[in-house]
């Protein structure tokens, strides 16, 4: 069997590929050079603004935010406030806010993405069919294979960081959307449709809202893989936590590296508690 393998040429997968990448990077570039340009300055000057605030407002911003969220349960507050107090005593702050800056955004597109996809998977066979095998190959890949694509769109920087980020987050939002919404009483959609209820009327008003709990589920599991990527994408550039704990990593600096980890730990916490409360009933 192995002399057999020996003689059968090998198939150049890797050039086609190559030569793949490089077809849409120059096909596209009419698109990809934009959004690295713009796009890549604006994300920048949105985390440059908030880092301009004084750390102390934002710090209590979000106790409050935690607060209320929370249904008003002091724990998660305690926690949010001496957590980020933690991380400004480090001289961490500027990071945190760029890295919260790469999560937000791109856990906004993988939901702006996702939902809609996963409404059209939970209406066609067809369209669950084509696009189970995408999402299945999307959350297979190892993730460190997402970052070579994106510095060939995009450079280095943000923007290949948060491309990385929505090719590995997104998937949940899609499968938690479309299983939320075929999970819906029957009874109820026909009674919806018994009514009257046009298409559109059906999802805003019946399916959408039923599903909530689940969809709520996907995006909160998004966050925590847009989350997770932080320190992969900060290989190809992406400033944040990440980048301290590479840096930390290269140096076999176990002290500094432990510290930036705590501070993605302590941030993942607090946004995992904020939106797993967002599903709760108050």
């Amino acid at each position: 069997m192995l002399n057999f393998m020996e003689n059968v040429p090998s198939i150049p997968l890797a050039e086609w590929v190559e030569w793949l990448t490089d077809q849409i990077t120059d096909i596209f570039s009419f698109i990809f050079t934009p959004i690295e340009e713009d796009f890549g300055d604006f994300i920048e000057n949105v985390a440059d603004l908030l880092a301009e605030v004084p750390p102390l407002v934002i710090i209590v911003i979000f106790t409050l935010l935690a607060f209320f969220v929370s249904g008003k349960r002091i724990g998660l507050s305690i926690f949010t406030l001496a957590g980020l107090l933690l991380v400004w005593n480090q001289d961490l702050w500027e990071a945190l806010i760029y890295t919260l800056t790469l999560v937000i955004t791109a856990s906004l597109i993988s939901v702006i993405i996702g939902v809609p996809i996963g409404i059209w998977m939970s209406k066609s066979d067809v369209a669950k069919a084509i696009i189970t095998p995408i999402l299945d190959f999307m959350q297979t890949m190892p993730a460190f294979v997402y970052l070579i694509p994106a510095v060939a769109f995009f450079g280095i920087g943000m923007v290949p960081g948060i491309f990385a980020s929505l090719i590995f987050a997104t998937p949940p939002t899609v499968r938690f959307t479309n299983l939320g919404i075929r999970q819906v009483s029957k009874e109820l959609v026909e009674a919806s449709e018994a009514f009257g209820s046009t298409s559109t009327q059906k999802l805003f008003k019946v399916e959408l809202p039923m599903a909530k709990g689940t969809i709520m589920a996907g995006i909160n599991q998004t966050v925590m893989l847009s989350l997770s990527m932080v320190v992969i994408a900060s290989m190809i550039g992406a400033p944040g936590l990440g980048r301290d704990v590479l840096s930390a990593l290269q140096r076999a600096n176990v002290g500094n590296g432990f510290v930036a980890g705590l501070g993605i730990v302590i941030l993942a916490i607090i946004i995992d508690r904020m939106t797993q409360s967002l599903n709760k009933e108050k």
